[in-house]
């Protein structure tokens, strides 16, 4: 094994579509619902030049729908405060200076502040990127003191409306992100009992089921602390997947797939029963079995290198925009705040992506604008169609999302007046490629040296899980629901484990990986995982569950 791990840039698969999401719908259809009124309004009342403003608030409603409607009402809210506050650092920004140097200085520091703030609270997508979108054009935006608290009151106007519309959903459906999040658990286990767990690449099939499995009881654990008849099925239907990450030889896969489909619309829930009276010992599972939240200072201090790697790669790809005379250096700040993921291979997959994308969007915004030309009205009537495009498809790869971000983009700088394309897409263009080949340079200057403290961390967390457990199992009689809390912190911390591999293995120029540790710590924390089910009298005890040829290499 190398001392070091090199940088590998691959452009296999990078534009390859995927299947689209289970609820593409539900953001396409929510992002258009939270816009058209409120630019409607601003179209028959002739002032289509505060669209930014309301279209600011109303992007929040693109936000937190796999969550449930519990726990996205907070998410929603924090999300809307949020846009207000770094709209208010903006356009205060704005009111105070012209330097366009200072204002790209802000916008970078803004983006990385954002960056840091929702990976570390998991708000999900869009992620950062609309957020800096809007703060950093609002840096750009003609502005006095005055009119900043009018402004701010129209984006929370419109963040309260996208608020209702993230929720209206949960009148119909109040149990609807849940019920996915375990169909999409079972559909995992499914996959992963088919393999009967000597299938080659069993190991990914179950890492991955364990995932989906951890995701679901987080989405019910968020929920709320008091369940309902409706929440104990779908714990049952959980338990069910579990057993079958225990004992995939003796699970029924196509059953796991019919309670999947049977979790679809709004019929009962399938009753999954317990596979063994114990099982009853299991479903009192609440909030306090959830992991113990760590402080925001554990959350933010892995997030570090990310946060710089922003701010530099957004400073820089602003001040190279300004050199070059480019009208909108913003364009730049925000494609080179896009690209930032996990690791450098990522970031890299991302601005391929990016660019591929904006440069199929440009053409796409060059056939429409003679049309949004012609009348106010078709300007907005695209725009809503943009967004709507956007969303349904960036599902399936983001390059293909951006081929609509980008007129969407580019139509929301005509609000305030008509434009000559060819200069905006001149601007576009450049601004791309800047932003993209300037933060990635950051991205690779930057290196996380912190991912391998990360996996060390993660791996003493399986082998301590793995030891509380496996001390509890040789009691005679173990105390259920200290075995239950201690399978559920083991489960937790093999998932987070892969995760911090995954991250690492795409970083460059670091100390050589512990590859053969993190495979025997998940193999043997997934043997204690089957032991814990067994003694809990989930699945066969005459049989070793779960245990594969890998398993058995030493």
């Amino acid at each position: 094994m190398s001392s070091a791990t090199r940088l590998r840039l691959p452009l296999s698969g990078v534009l390859r579509l995927g299947r689209p999401s289970d609820i593409w719908f539900k953001p396409a259809c929510s992002v258009v619902a939270a816009v058209a009124p409120p630019n409607l309004a601003l179209l028959a009342l002739g002032r289509l030049d505060l669209a930014m403003y309301t279209m600011a608030g109303s992007l929040c409603a693109l936000y937190g729908h796999n969550r449930p409607y519990a726990a996205r009402a907070r998410a929603l809210a924090w999300v809307v405060l949020g846009m207000v506050a770094g709209l208010a650092v903006s356009l205060v920004a704005a009111s105070l200076t012209g330097d366009a140097v200072v204002l790209v200085t802000v916008g970078a520091l803004m983006a990385a502040a954002q960056k840091a703030a929702v990976d570390a609270t998991r708000i999900g997508p869009p992620g950062n990127v609309v957020l800096t979108f809007i703060s950093s054009a609002a840096l750009f935006a003609p502005q006095t003191l005055g009119q900043v608290p009018g402004h701010l009151g129209l984006v929370l106007a419109a963040g309260a409306w996208a608020w209702l519309v993230g929720m209206a959903p949960g009148l119909l459906r109040p149990h609807g992100p849940e019920r996915r999040a375990t169909a999409q658990a079972l559909n995992a286990a499914a996959a992963y009992a088919a393999t009967r767990g000597t299938a080659d690449g069993h190991a990914q099939a179950r890492a991955a089921t364990a995932a989906a499995i951890h995701a679901a009881w987080q989405s019910l654990l968020a929920a709320g602390a008091r369940p309902d008849v409706t929440r104990r099925a779908l714990e049952r239907l959980l338990v069910r997947a579990e057993v079958a990450l225990a004992a995939p030889a003796d699970t029924d896969p196509d059953r796991l797939r019919g309670w999947a489909r049977d979790l679809r619309g709004t019929g009962t829930v399938p009753s999954a029963g317990s596979p063994r009276e114990s099982a009853d010992e299991l479903l009192g599972v609440d909030t306090e079995l959830a992991t113990p939240r760590r402080p925001l200072r554990q959350l933010l201090a892995p997030l570090a290198p990310l946060a710089a790697r922003t701010a530099l790669g957004c400073a820089l790809a602003g001040y190279a925009s300004l050199l070059l005379g480019v009208g909108r250096p913003y364009w730049a700040l925000v494609t080179a705040a896009s690209l930032y993921q996990a690791n450098v291979t990522l970031t890299w997959r991302r601005g391929v992506q990016r660019v591929v994308g904006n440069l199929l969007g440009v053409l796409v915004f060059a056939a429409i604008a003679p049309l949004t030309h012609l009348h106010p009205a078709a300007l907005v009537l695209s725009c809503l169609a943009f967004n709507f495009g956007a969303e349904a498809l960036i599902g399936r790869n983001y390059w293909l999302g951006t081929v609509c971000v980008t007129p969407m983009a580019l139509l929301i700088t005509e609000f305030a007046r008509s434009q000559d394309p060819g200069q905006l897409i001149t601007e576009r263009v450049v601004d791309t490629v800047v932003g993209a080949l300037v933060g990635f340079v950051a991205a690779v200057a930057v290196t996380n040296r912190r991912a391998g403290d990360r996996i060390e961390h993660a791996l003493t967390a399986v082998e301590s899980t793995r030891e509380s457990a496996a001390r509890l199992l040789a009691e005679p009689h173990p105390e259920p629901r200290a075995l239950e809390t201690s399978r559920r912190s083991l489960a937790a911390a093999l998932v987070d484990l892969r995760a911090t591999a995954d991250a690492a293995s795409g970083e460059w120029w670091q100390r050589a990986l512990p590859e053969e540790r993190v495979v025997l710590a998940e193999q043997s924390g997934h043997r204690t995982l089957a032991a814990t089910v067994r003694r809990q009298g989930l699945a066969p005890r005459d049989q070793d569950a779960g245990r594969t040829t890998e398993d058995a290499r030493p």
